[in-house]
């Protein structure tokens, strides 16, 4: 058992010597934005998709084609629009011809949805109708088209942006959707330092070459070692705890019961563990710490836990739920 921990442990800090070329690699592009970063590079490790939102400018989608472009990975980038159909997402059948038979016949042409990173820029700019086309692929890695099922390839994350502030024309994405994201990433301002690095870097000549450093292989054996991190008894109660925390209906925590609709459901736990995990791992650990689940706390139930209306008024976002139970919910000694 002693060699097995060894190899792994080996084997941990040689793809984290990657994945710290990887954020070098990104580093030539996106000046600052390190926890954003960090919180896309957990999303990879853990096998599932982020929500980026934040006001035009803040290099949203450049980051994210970085990234993709540092990985060795089909990488495609959907622009949704008003007009946007499901089938510009999946694909279509188009009616072909047997030159030796002359017989006719179907034949689905895969959509951009069949790569392993996609890009979905401005996720809320299409109707629910479109955005409900990436439900299944994001929890199946599958798309059914007619009575054909067909698998995504492996590696498969989306990475979807919205702008926070502009309303016309926009439609929000339903709480199911939201759901299928295990984080939900808000992305600020530069610093005063950053912001100069920023326009220096930008407005001259010289443009950044970047490596691939990171293989579709890698990614998958990072994926594997992240169910491998231990996690104690305790601190899975303590998640257990935290998430039931979040329910009007079963919440120990007043805050709670006065400015929330609803709570997070049993996925947010799973989530908060596999992203906790991930950031472990992240940082050349092999087991989960309380400052782990902390960590990925608020991007995992951003979106999961609803405020009422009136906390809508006073400015009491879900953020602020979250941290009001993290000061309730005290870790147990089990």
């Amino acid at each position: 058992m002693d060699k097995e921990l060894q190899q792994i442990a080996s084997e941990v800090e040689g793809l984290s010597e990657k994945l710290t070329a990887l954020k070098k690699e990104i580093g030539k592009v996106i000046i600052g934005q390190e926890d954003t970063v960090s919180q896309l590079l957990i999303t990879f490790l853990a096998g599932g998709h982020a929500l980026l939102e934040g006001v035009p400018g803040l290099a949203k989608t450049l980051m994210i084609r970085t990234l993709s472009n540092a990985i060795d990975l089909k990488f495609k980038r959907i622009q949704f629009t008003p007009d946007l159909m499901p089938s510009d997402i999946i694909g279509t059948e188009i009616l072909e011809e047997d030159h030796s038979t002359g017989k006719k016949f179907f034949k689905f042409n895969k959509g951009p949805i069949f790569s392993n990173i996609i890009l979905a820029d401005e996720i809320n700019r299409t109707p629910p109708k479109t955005q409900a086309a990436l439900l299944e692929a994001m929890q199946e890695f599958e798309v059914t088209y007619g009575d054909k099922t067909y698998p995504l390839d492996k590696p498969f994350f989306i990475l979807a942006t919205q702008n926070p502030i502009e309303q016309s024309g926009t439609f929000v994405l339903p709480e199911a959707q939201q759901d299928r994201f295990l984080l939900y990433i808000k992305i600020g301002y530069p610093t005063d330092e950053e912001e100069t690095q920023i326009l220096k870097a930008t407005t001259g000549t010289k443009k950044a070459q970047l490596n691939k450093v990171l293989s579709g292989e890698d990614i998958v054996r990072l994926q594997q070692l992240v169910r491998e991190v231990s996690i104690s008894d305790g601190l899975i109660q303590y998640v257990s705890d935290v998430i039931r925390a979040t329910r009007p209906d079963t919440s120990k925590v007043d805050y709670v019961k006065q400015w929330v609709d609803w709570g997070a459901g049993p996925r947010a736990g799973q989530a908060m563990i596999l992203t906790a995990k991930a950031n472990a791992l992240l940082e050349g650990r092999l087991a989960v710490g309380l400052e782990d689940l902390q960590s990925v706390a608020l991007p995992v139930l951003r979106h999961r836990v609803l405020v009422n209306f009136r906390a809508d008024a006073e400015g009491i976002t879900s953020d602020t739920v979250t941290k009001e139970i993290f000061k309730a919910i005290q870790l147990k000694d089990r």
